[in-house]
Protein backbone atom coordinates (compact mmCIF):
# COMPACT_ATOMS: atom_id res chain seq x y z
CA UNK A 1 0.00 0.00 0.00
CA UNK A 2 0.77 2.98 -0.63
CA UNK A 3 2.92 5.42 2.22
CA UNK A 4 3.45 1.79 4.24
CA UNK A 5 6.87 1.77 5.98
CA UNK A 6 7.93 -1.64 5.11
CA UNK A 7 5.48 -4.18 4.60
CA UNK A 8 1.37 -4.48 5.60
CA UNK A 9 1.18 -5.86 8.87
CA UNK A 10 -0.47 -8.44 8.70
CA UNK A 11 1.16 -9.60 5.50
CA UNK A 12 -1.43 -8.91 3.10
CA UNK A 13 -1.07 -8.40 -0.28
CA UNK A 14 0.23 -4.34 -1.24
CA UNK A 15 -2.69 -2.31 -2.11
CA UNK A 16 -2.85 0.47 -4.91
CA UNK A 17 0.13 2.25 -5.91
CA UNK A 18 0.89 5.63 -5.21
CA UNK A 19 -0.64 8.05 -8.21
CA UNK A 20 0.77 11.92 -7.83
CA UNK A 21 -1.99 12.95 -9.72
CA UNK A 22 -4.97 10.67 -8.16
CA UNK A 23 -6.13 13.63 -6.18
CA UNK A 24 -4.83 17.30 -4.97
CA UNK A 25 -3.19 17.93 -1.51
CA UNK A 26 -5.12 17.38 1.31
CA UNK A 27 -5.52 20.22 3.31
CA UNK A 28 -6.65 18.76 6.18
CA UNK A 29 -3.40 15.85 6.67
CA UNK A 30 -1.44 16.84 9.66
CA UNK A 31 2.05 16.29 10.90
CA UNK A 32 2.89 13.12 11.83
CA UNK A 33 4.09 14.79 15.13
CA UNK A 34 0.78 16.19 16.23
CA UNK A 35 -1.23 13.15 15.36
CA UNK A 36 0.80 10.74 17.12
CA UNK A 37 0.72 12.65 20.01
CA UNK A 38 -2.85 14.06 20.05
CA UNK A 39 -5.31 11.71 18.63
CA UNK A 40 -7.66 9.72 21.18
CA UNK A 41 -10.21 11.73 20.19
CA UNK A 42 -13.79 10.58 21.56
CA UNK A 43 -16.83 10.75 18.71
CA UNK A 44 -20.14 12.20 19.21
CA UNK A 45 -22.15 9.93 21.22
CA UNK A 46 -24.59 7.36 19.61
CA UNK A 47 -22.19 6.32 17.58
CA UNK A 48 -22.36 3.07 18.03
CA UNK A 49 -25.79 3.38 16.38
CA UNK A 50 -25.96 2.07 12.83
CA UNK A 51 -27.23 5.66 11.65
CA UNK A 52 -24.17 7.40 10.15
CA UNK A 53 -25.49 10.37 11.62
CA UNK A 54 -27.22 10.36 14.52
CA UNK A 55 -28.44 12.57 16.86
CA UNK A 56 -26.42 13.43 19.86
CA UNK A 57 -29.04 13.65 23.07
CA UNK A 58 -27.95 16.02 25.61
CA UNK A 59 -26.23 15.05 28.55
CA UNK A 60 -25.88 11.39 27.68
CA UNK A 61 -22.83 10.30 29.36
CA UNK A 62 -23.27 6.82 29.35
CA UNK A 63 -22.23 6.92 25.65
CA UNK A 64 -19.25 8.17 26.08
CA UNK A 65 -16.48 5.64 25.02
CA UNK A 66 -14.82 3.91 27.74
CA UNK A 67 -11.49 3.67 28.58
CA UNK A 68 -10.75 0.37 27.24
CA UNK A 69 -11.59 1.13 24.12
CA UNK A 70 -9.22 4.51 24.56
CA UNK A 71 -6.76 2.28 25.37
CA UNK A 72 -6.97 0.10 22.42
CA UNK A 73 -7.29 2.81 20.13
CA UNK A 74 -3.80 3.98 21.28
CA UNK A 75 -2.01 1.02 20.68
CA UNK A 76 -3.80 0.60 17.18
CA UNK A 77 -2.67 4.09 16.52
CA UNK A 78 0.97 3.46 17.76
CA UNK A 79 0.91 0.90 15.36
CA UNK A 80 -0.61 2.85 12.08
CA UNK A 81 2.05 5.20 12.95
CA UNK A 82 4.66 2.43 12.66
CA UNK A 83 3.16 0.76 9.57
CA UNK A 84 2.40 4.06 7.36
CA UNK A 85 4.03 7.05 6.11
CA UNK A 86 0.95 9.66 7.36
CA UNK A 87 3.03 12.47 6.28
CA UNK A 88 2.71 11.29 2.75
CA UNK A 89 -1.59 10.94 3.22
CA UNK A 90 -1.55 15.12 1.98
CA UNK A 91 -0.56 13.88 -1.52
CA UNK A 92 -3.82 11.72 -1.93
CA UNK A 93 -7.63 13.38 -1.86
CA UNK A 94 -9.22 13.02 1.56
CA UNK A 95 -11.40 9.94 0.16
CA UNK A 96 -8.14 8.12 -1.17
CA UNK A 97 -6.19 8.82 2.19
CA UNK A 98 -9.39 7.77 3.90
CA UNK A 99 -9.39 3.90 2.26
CA UNK A 100 -5.65 3.73 2.65
CA UNK A 101 -5.90 4.49 6.52
CA UNK A 102 -8.72 2.09 7.14
CA UNK A 103 -7.21 -0.78 4.94
CA UNK A 104 -3.78 -0.68 7.15
CA UNK A 105 -6.55 -0.01 10.49
CA UNK A 106 -8.31 -3.36 9.36
CA UNK A 107 -4.65 -5.18 8.61
CA UNK A 108 -3.51 -4.27 12.36
CA UNK A 109 -6.75 -5.38 14.16
CA UNK A 110 -6.68 -8.68 12.32
CA UNK A 111 -2.85 -8.73 13.23
CA UNK A 112 -3.67 -8.01 17.16
CA UNK A 113 -6.65 -10.32 16.96
CA UNK A 114 -8.55 -7.50 19.05
CA UNK A 115 -11.98 -8.42 19.82
CA UNK A 116 -14.66 -5.97 18.52
CA UNK A 117 -17.89 -6.02 17.39
CA UNK A 118 -18.76 -4.61 13.76
CA UNK A 119 -20.08 -1.53 15.24
CA UNK A 120 -17.15 -0.56 17.35
CA UNK A 121 -14.59 -1.43 14.54
CA UNK A 122 -16.21 1.17 12.38
CA UNK A 123 -16.17 3.64 15.13
CA UNK A 124 -12.18 3.28 15.74
CA UNK A 125 -11.88 3.16 11.89
CA UNK A 126 -14.33 6.51 11.63
CA UNK A 127 -12.51 8.26 15.09
CA UNK A 128 -8.89 7.44 13.90
CA UNK A 129 -9.32 8.70 10.44
CA UNK A 130 -11.09 11.87 12.02
CA UNK A 131 -7.99 12.48 14.06
CA UNK A 132 -5.25 12.02 11.24
CA UNK A 133 -7.23 13.81 9.03
CA UNK A 134 -9.98 15.97 9.65
CA UNK A 135 -11.50 17.91 13.45
CA UNK A 136 -11.89 14.89 15.86
CA UNK A 137 -14.68 14.84 17.61
CA UNK A 138 -16.16 17.64 15.89
CA UNK A 139 -16.85 16.00 12.50
CA UNK A 140 -19.86 14.15 12.45
CA UNK A 141 -20.93 17.49 14.32
CA UNK A 142 -19.54 19.38 11.04
CA UNK A 143 -20.91 16.82 8.44
CA UNK A 144 -24.95 17.69 9.96
CA UNK A 145 -26.71 20.79 8.01
CA UNK A 146 -29.12 20.69 10.43
CA UNK A 147 -26.66 22.38 13.39
CA UNK A 148 -26.39 26.17 12.97
CA UNK A 149 -23.47 26.90 16.06
CA UNK A 150 -21.33 24.40 17.87
CA UNK A 151 -20.17 25.63 20.82
CA UNK A 152 -17.12 23.82 22.77
CA UNK A 153 -16.64 25.06 26.59
CA UNK A 154 -13.17 23.02 27.03
CA UNK A 155 -12.53 19.46 26.15
CA UNK A 156 -15.95 17.89 27.65
CA UNK A 157 -18.38 20.28 27.26
CA UNK A 158 -20.25 20.69 23.71
CA UNK A 159 -23.18 22.27 22.76
CA UNK A 160 -25.13 22.76 19.69
CA UNK A 161 -27.68 24.82 18.42
CA UNK A 162 -30.16 23.33 16.17
CA UNK A 163 -34.03 24.20 14.91
CA UNK A 164 -32.80 27.42 17.06
CA UNK A 165 -32.98 25.67 20.14
CA UNK A 166 -29.64 24.90 22.10
CA UNK A 167 -28.62 21.40 23.46
CA UNK A 168 -25.75 19.75 24.90
CA UNK A 169 -24.14 17.00 23.45
CA UNK A 170 -22.13 13.59 24.56
CA UNK A 171 -19.35 14.66 22.32
CA UNK A 172 -16.11 15.27 24.27
CA UNK A 173 -12.31 15.52 23.60
CA UNK A 174 -9.66 13.34 25.27
CA UNK A 175 -8.40 16.55 26.94
CA UNK A 176 -7.83 20.01 26.74
CA UNK A 177 -4.47 19.47 24.91
CA UNK A 178 -6.29 17.64 22.39
CA UNK A 179 -8.63 20.24 21.61
CA UNK A 180 -5.81 23.07 21.55
CA UNK A 181 -4.50 20.98 18.77
CA UNK A 182 -7.39 20.72 16.23
CA UNK A 183 -7.83 25.02 17.38
CA UNK A 184 -4.45 25.31 15.90
CA UNK A 185 -5.11 22.63 12.67
CA UNK A 186 -8.44 25.34 11.36
CA UNK A 187 -6.57 28.15 12.42
CA UNK A 188 -3.58 27.51 10.68
CA UNK A 189 -5.01 27.21 7.34
CA UNK A 190 -5.47 30.61 6.73
CA UNK A 191 -2.65 31.47 7.94
CA UNK A 192 -3.14 32.50 11.62
CA UNK A 193 -1.69 31.45 14.94
CA UNK A 194 -3.24 30.60 18.48
CA UNK A 195 -1.17 30.36 21.51
CA UNK A 196 -0.68 32.05 24.98
CA UNK A 197 0.73 35.19 23.21
CA UNK A 198 -2.19 35.41 20.76
CA UNK A 199 -5.00 34.14 22.43
CA UNK A 200 -7.61 35.05 20.63
CA UNK A 201 -8.10 34.31 16.74
CA UNK A 202 -10.91 34.51 14.20
CA UNK A 203 -10.67 32.18 10.82
CA UNK A 204 -13.19 30.03 9.01
CA UNK A 205 -13.08 26.74 7.84
CA UNK A 206 -12.82 25.74 4.38
CA UNK A 207 -16.87 25.26 3.32
CA UNK A 208 -16.90 28.85 4.91
CA UNK A 209 -18.12 28.55 8.04
CA UNK A 210 -16.98 31.35 11.02
CA UNK A 211 -14.94 30.05 13.66
CA UNK A 212 -13.45 31.84 16.84
CA UNK A 213 -11.05 30.71 19.30
CA UNK A 214 -9.91 31.53 22.59
CA UNK A 215 -7.74 29.67 24.50
CA UNK A 216 -5.89 29.68 28.12
CA UNK A 217 -4.93 31.57 30.20
CA UNK A 218 -7.98 33.93 29.05
CA UNK A 219 -10.45 30.55 28.69
CA UNK A 220 -9.92 29.42 32.48
CA UNK A 221 -12.09 25.91 31.61
CA UNK A 222 -9.94 24.84 28.36
CA UNK A 223 -10.02 26.27 24.69
CA UNK A 224 -13.18 27.69 24.13
CA UNK A 225 -13.95 27.25 20.28
CA UNK A 226 -17.40 28.70 18.72
CA UNK A 227 -18.29 27.67 15.22
CA UNK A 228 -20.93 29.18 13.03
CA UNK A 229 -22.13 26.99 10.71
CA UNK A 230 -24.07 27.57 7.15
CA UNK A 231 -25.89 25.78 5.23
CA UNK A 232 -24.65 23.75 2.51
CA UNK A 233 -26.98 25.57 -0.25
CA UNK A 234 -26.97 29.18 0.24
CA UNK A 235 -30.79 30.54 1.33
CA UNK A 236 -33.05 32.58 -0.41
CA UNK A 237 -35.55 35.03 -0.11
CA UNK A 238 -38.11 32.57 -1.16
CA UNK A 239 -36.91 29.83 1.61
CA UNK A 240 -37.33 32.59 4.36
CA UNK A 241 -40.84 32.92 2.88
CA UNK A 242 -41.16 29.37 3.32
CA UNK A 243 -39.46 29.37 7.09
CA UNK A 244 -42.21 32.38 7.99
CA UNK A 245 -39.49 35.09 8.74
CA UNK A 246 -41.25 37.32 6.05
CA UNK A 247 -43.91 37.42 3.88
CA UNK A 248 -44.35 36.97 0.30
CA UNK A 249 -44.73 40.90 -0.37
CA UNK A 250 -42.42 41.50 2.05
CA UNK A 251 -39.56 39.53 0.53
CA UNK A 252 -40.89 41.55 -2.72
CA UNK A 253 -39.95 44.58 -1.00
CA UNK A 254 -36.69 43.35 -0.11
CA UNK A 255 -35.96 42.50 -3.35
CA UNK A 256 -36.99 45.77 -5.08
CA UNK A 257 -34.48 47.36 -2.25
CA UNK A 258 -31.65 45.98 -3.13
CA UNK A 259 -31.99 45.99 -7.01
CA UNK A 260 -32.70 49.79 -6.86
CA UNK A 261 -29.64 50.35 -5.22
CA UNK A 262 -30.92 51.43 -1.57
CA UNK A 263 -27.85 51.85 1.21
CA UNK A 264 -29.10 49.05 3.33
CA UNK A 265 -28.08 48.54 7.41
CA UNK A 266 -28.58 45.30 8.54
CA UNK A 267 -29.28 45.16 12.29
CA UNK A 268 -30.00 42.15 14.47
CA UNK A 269 -28.67 40.24 17.69
CA UNK A 270 -26.50 37.53 17.56
CA UNK A 271 -27.56 34.20 16.08
CA UNK A 272 -30.68 36.59 13.90
CA UNK A 273 -29.54 36.01 10.64
CA UNK A 274 -28.06 39.06 9.73
CA UNK A 275 -25.54 37.67 6.99
CA UNK A 276 -28.01 35.03 6.01
CA UNK A 277 -30.38 38.19 4.89
CA UNK A 278 -27.07 39.50 3.59
CA UNK A 279 -26.20 37.11 1.17
CA UNK A 280 -29.71 37.05 0.48
CA UNK A 281 -30.12 40.58 -0.46
CA UNK A 282 -27.00 40.34 -2.34
CA UNK A 283 -28.75 37.83 -4.82
CA UNK A 284 -30.24 41.00 -6.52
CA UNK A 285 -27.16 42.79 -7.36
CA UNK A 286 -26.76 43.17 -11.62
CA UNK A 287 -24.37 40.62 -12.83
CA UNK A 288 -22.62 42.94 -14.21
CA UNK A 289 -21.54 45.09 -10.92
CA UNK A 290 -18.31 45.45 -9.18
CA UNK A 291 -18.43 44.19 -6.16
CA UNK A 292 -16.11 44.58 -3.25
CA UNK A 293 -16.76 42.70 0.59
CA UNK A 294 -14.58 43.37 3.69
CA UNK A 295 -15.01 41.09 6.04
CA UNK A 296 -12.56 39.65 9.56
CA UNK A 297 -13.60 36.23 8.32
CA UNK A 298 -14.97 35.89 4.77
CA UNK A 299 -18.55 34.12 4.77
CA UNK A 300 -20.28 35.88 2.32
CA UNK A 301 -21.14 33.72 -0.80
CA UNK A 302 -21.80 36.05 -2.98
CA UNK A 303 -22.88 34.53 -6.52
CA UNK A 304 -22.03 37.06 -8.89
CA UNK A 305 -18.69 36.77 -11.25
CA UNK A 306 -17.32 40.34 -10.42
CA UNK A 307 -16.47 40.08 -6.78
CA UNK A 308 -13.32 40.53 -4.97
CA UNK A 309 -13.39 39.90 -1.41
CA UNK A 310 -10.94 41.03 1.18
CA UNK A 311 -10.00 40.06 5.17
CA UNK A 312 -8.40 41.34 7.36
CA UNK A 313 -5.13 40.25 9.18
CA UNK A 314 -3.78 40.52 12.78
CA UNK A 315 -0.49 41.53 13.91
CA UNK A 316 2.40 39.16 13.82
CA UNK A 317 4.46 37.65 16.51
CA UNK A 318 6.26 41.11 16.94
CA UNK A 319 2.98 43.22 16.79
CA UNK A 320 3.11 44.14 13.45
CA UNK A 321 1.10 43.86 10.12
CA UNK A 322 -2.28 44.38 11.52
CA UNK A 323 -5.10 45.09 8.28
CA UNK A 324 -7.85 46.44 10.28
CA UNK A 325 -11.68 47.00 8.71
CA UNK A 326 -10.95 50.79 8.16
CA UNK A 327 -8.02 49.87 5.81
CA UNK A 328 -9.95 47.26 3.95
CA UNK A 329 -12.71 49.51 3.10
CA UNK A 330 -10.80 52.96 3.11
CA UNK A 331 -8.02 50.91 0.35
CA UNK A 332 -11.26 49.29 -1.62
CA UNK A 333 -12.45 52.62 -2.52
CA UNK A 334 -9.59 52.58 -5.10
CA UNK A 335 -10.23 49.52 -6.30
CA UNK A 336 -13.44 51.22 -8.91
CA UNK A 337 -15.70 49.26 -6.61
CA UNK A 338 -19.39 50.04 -7.56
CA UNK A 339 -21.20 48.38 -4.56
CA UNK A 340 -19.33 47.50 -1.37
CA UNK A 341 -20.36 44.99 1.18
CA UNK A 342 -19.44 44.85 4.72
CA UNK A 343 -19.77 42.13 6.37
CA UNK A 344 -19.40 43.69 9.97
CA UNK A 345 -19.32 47.16 10.71
CA UNK A 346 -18.17 47.34 14.86
CA UNK A 347 -15.53 50.26 14.91
CA UNK A 348 -14.18 53.39 12.97
CA UNK A 349 -14.68 51.50 9.66
CA UNK A 350 -18.65 53.27 9.63
CA UNK A 351 -17.24 56.46 9.12
CA UNK A 352 -15.56 55.39 5.96
CA UNK A 353 -18.57 53.43 5.03
CA UNK A 354 -20.46 56.40 5.17
CA UNK A 355 -18.29 58.29 3.19
CA UNK A 356 -18.32 55.86 0.88
CA UNK A 357 -22.03 55.58 0.59
CA UNK A 358 -21.88 59.39 0.00
CA UNK A 359 -20.17 59.66 -2.73
CA UNK A 360 -21.16 57.20 -5.92
CA UNK A 361 -21.01 53.79 -3.99
CA UNK A 362 -25.26 53.11 -4.17
CA UNK A 363 -26.33 49.90 -2.88
CA UNK A 364 -23.36 49.33 -0.45
CA UNK A 365 -24.90 47.25 2.27
CA UNK A 366 -23.40 46.14 6.02
CA UNK A 367 -24.50 45.11 8.99
CA UNK A 368 -24.12 45.83 12.70
CA UNK A 369 -25.58 44.11 16.34
CA UNK A 370 -28.61 46.24 17.57
CA UNK A 371 -32.01 45.87 19.11
CA UNK A 372 -33.77 48.13 16.52
CA UNK A 373 -33.31 50.18 13.54
CA UNK A 374 -33.40 53.27 15.82
CA UNK A 375 -30.67 51.88 17.74
CA UNK A 376 -28.63 50.75 14.90
CA UNK A 377 -28.06 54.04 13.86
CA UNK A 378 -27.20 55.08 17.28
CA UNK A 379 -24.57 52.81 17.80
CA UNK A 380 -23.24 54.27 13.99
CA UNK A 381 -22.98 57.44 15.72
CA UNK A 382 -20.93 55.98 18.59
CA UNK A 383 -18.54 54.18 16.54
CA UNK A 384 -17.45 57.07 14.36
CA UNK A 385 -16.97 58.74 17.98
CA UNK A 386 -15.16 56.15 19.28
CA UNK A 387 -13.02 55.92 16.81
CA UNK A 388 -11.45 59.51 17.08
CA UNK A 389 -13.08 61.43 15.19
CA UNK A 390 -14.31 64.61 16.75
CA UNK A 391 -17.48 66.09 14.41
CA UNK A 392 -20.42 67.57 16.10
CA UNK A 393 -22.93 65.23 16.64
CA UNK A 394 -25.56 67.30 14.22
CA UNK A 395 -23.10 66.81 11.15
CA UNK A 396 -22.33 63.10 11.96
CA UNK A 397 -26.54 62.32 11.70
CA UNK A 398 -26.48 64.49 8.88
CA UNK A 399 -23.67 62.10 7.24
CA UNK A 400 -26.16 58.75 8.39
CA UNK A 401 -28.89 60.46 7.01
CA UNK A 402 -27.83 61.03 3.88
CA UNK A 403 -25.93 57.76 3.46
CA UNK A 404 -28.36 54.75 4.67
CA UNK A 405 -31.44 54.59 3.13
CA UNK A 406 -32.80 51.59 4.73
CA UNK A 407 -32.66 49.69 7.81
CA UNK A 408 -33.54 45.83 7.99
CA UNK A 409 -33.82 44.43 11.44
CA UNK A 410 -33.50 40.72 12.01
CA UNK A 411 -34.69 38.88 15.52
CA UNK A 412 -34.35 36.14 16.72
CA UNK A 413 -37.29 35.21 19.03
CA UNK A 414 -37.82 33.18 22.20
CA UNK A 415 -39.23 30.20 20.90
CA UNK A 416 -36.08 30.10 18.37
CA UNK A 417 -37.48 31.49 15.39
CA UNK A 418 -36.12 33.98 13.06
CA UNK A 419 -38.25 37.10 12.07
CA UNK A 420 -37.89 40.29 9.87
CA UNK A 421 -39.59 42.50 12.34
CA UNK A 422 -38.57 45.54 10.87
CA UNK A 423 -38.02 47.64 7.22
CA UNK A 424 -37.35 51.07 7.95
CA UNK A 425 -36.61 53.96 5.89
CA UNK A 426 -34.14 57.04 7.05
CA UNK A 427 -36.41 59.54 6.52
CA UNK A 428 -34.12 62.66 7.63
CA UNK A 429 -33.41 65.28 10.27
CA UNK A 430 -36.28 67.57 12.75
CA UNK A 431 -33.51 69.68 14.69
CA UNK A 432 -31.18 67.49 16.13
CA UNK A 433 -33.44 64.11 15.79
CA UNK A 434 -33.27 61.69 13.05
CA UNK A 435 -36.38 60.72 11.89
CA UNK A 436 -37.49 57.09 10.87
CA UNK A 437 -40.24 55.54 9.25
CA UNK A 438 -41.37 51.90 9.37
CA UNK A 439 -42.08 50.23 6.02
CA UNK A 440 -43.03 47.59 7.13
CA UNK A 441 -43.30 45.24 10.67
CA UNK A 442 -43.50 42.25 12.22
CA UNK A 443 -46.84 41.83 15.65
CA UNK A 444 -46.29 39.04 17.99
CA UNK A 445 -49.83 38.74 18.58
CA UNK A 446 -49.26 35.32 21.33
CA UNK A 447 -48.08 31.83 21.12
CA UNK A 448 -49.38 28.36 20.56
CA UNK A 449 -50.16 25.75 23.43
CA UNK A 450 -46.52 24.39 22.70
CA UNK A 451 -44.96 27.94 23.13
CA UNK A 452 -44.13 28.61 19.55
CA UNK A 453 -44.30 32.53 19.14
CA UNK A 454 -47.82 32.99 16.81
CA UNK A 455 -47.45 36.64 14.98
CA UNK A 456 -47.97 38.69 11.38
CA UNK A 457 -46.20 41.03 9.26
CA UNK A 458 -47.79 43.82 7.55
CA UNK A 459 -47.39 47.19 5.75
CA UNK A 460 -47.40 50.49 8.21
CA UNK A 461 -50.07 51.41 4.97
CA UNK A 462 -47.80 54.69 4.21
CA UNK A 463 -48.51 55.69 0.80
CA UNK A 464 -45.01 56.06 -0.93
CA UNK A 465 -41.99 54.94 0.44
CA UNK A 466 -38.84 57.52 0.66
CA UNK A 467 -37.04 54.97 -1.68
CA UNK A 468 -40.11 55.21 -4.62
CA UNK A 469 -38.31 56.99 -7.07
CA UNK A 470 -35.42 54.89 -6.96
CA UNK A 471 -37.79 51.64 -7.72
CA UNK A 472 -39.48 54.09 -10.16
CA UNK A 473 -36.02 54.77 -11.75
CA UNK A 474 -35.25 50.74 -11.99
CA UNK A 475 -38.71 50.03 -13.30
CA UNK A 476 -39.96 48.08 -10.34
CA UNK A 477 -42.79 50.84 -8.65
CA UNK A 478 -45.93 48.65 -9.69
CA UNK A 479 -44.40 45.91 -8.07
CA UNK A 480 -43.86 47.63 -5.02
CA UNK A 481 -47.48 49.47 -4.91
CA UNK A 482 -48.55 46.07 -5.29
CA UNK A 483 -46.60 44.51 -2.09
CA UNK A 484 -47.47 47.31 -0.03
CA UNK A 485 -50.85 47.14 -1.27
CA UNK A 486 -51.22 43.25 -0.24
CA UNK A 487 -49.68 43.30 2.81
CA UNK A 488 -51.96 46.53 4.67
CA UNK A 489 -53.88 43.24 5.08
CA UNK A 490 -52.38 41.36 8.09
CA UNK A 491 -50.95 38.07 7.04
CA UNK A 492 -50.11 34.93 9.19
CA UNK A 493 -47.34 33.63 8.41
CA UNK A 494 -46.36 30.88 11.20
CA UNK A 495 -49.98 29.68 12.93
Amino acid sequence: MFGRRGTSPSGAAPGRPFRPDAAEASPLAAPIEEVAVKSDAATPEGSQAEAPQPKPEPNDRKSRKSGEYYETKGQIFSALVEAIDLSQLSRLGPEDARDEIRDVVNDIIALKNVVMSISEQEDLLEDICNDVLGYGPLEPLLARDDIADIMVNGAHTVYIETEGKMQQTGVHFRDNAQLMNICQRIVSQVGRRVDDSSPICDARLPDGSRVNVIAPPLAIDGPALTIRKFKRDKLTLDQLVKYGSITPEGATILQIIGKSRCNVLISGGTGSGKTTLLNCLTAYIESTERIITCEDSAELQLQQPHVVRLETRPPNLEGEGEITMRDLVKNCLRMRPERIIVGEVRGPEAFDLLQAMNTGHDGSMGTLHANSPREALSRLESMITMGGFSLPSRTLREMIVSSIDVVVQAARLRDGSRRITHVTEVMGMEGDVIITQDVFLYDMIGEDPSGRILGRHRSTGIGRPRFWERARYFGEEHRLAAALDASEQPEYVNE
